[in-house]
């Protein structure tokens, strides 16, 4: 069983930056790949980014590679979403996600566990 907490959302101008913490209980931290994704209001939860289990792989989502960054600190259970560059698309609520495995997975059905979610507001 893993917990996941999300943090560090909040109401940021066009163009600024903003870095999202997700914080999981469990002693088996580091055999899951983490992924973040968002949900705006009427619309589907959507992809954004992942990293591999031991960090060395990540993959984005083509809306906002090379504006956000992925990171993961196994020894304390942490993985970060670095945002910069926000635009007021951006706006959505933010979730981290967890999957045992060593595959870098963008699909919301083969996450096994989810955060509350983290809202991230962009106003232009």
């Amino acid at each position: 069983q893993v917990q996941l907490v999300e943090s560090g959302g909040g109401l940021v101008q066009a163009g600024g930056s903003l870095r999202l913490s997700c914080a999981a209980s469990g002693r088996t931290f580091s055999s899951y790949a983490m992924g973040w994704f968002r949900q705006a209001p009427g619309k589907e939860r959507e992809f954004v980014a992942v990293i591999s289990w031991r960090g060395g792989r990540t993959y984005y989502a083509d809306s906002v590679k090379g504006r956000f960054t992925i990171s993961r600190d196994n020894a304390n259970n942490t993985v970060y979403l670095q945002l910069r560059s926000l635009k007021p698309e951006d706006t959505a609520v933010y979730y981290c996600a967890a999957k045992r495995g060593t595959y870098l997975y963008t699909l919301v059905y083969e996450y096994d566990y989810w955060g509350q979610g983290t809202q991230v507001t962009v106003s232009s």
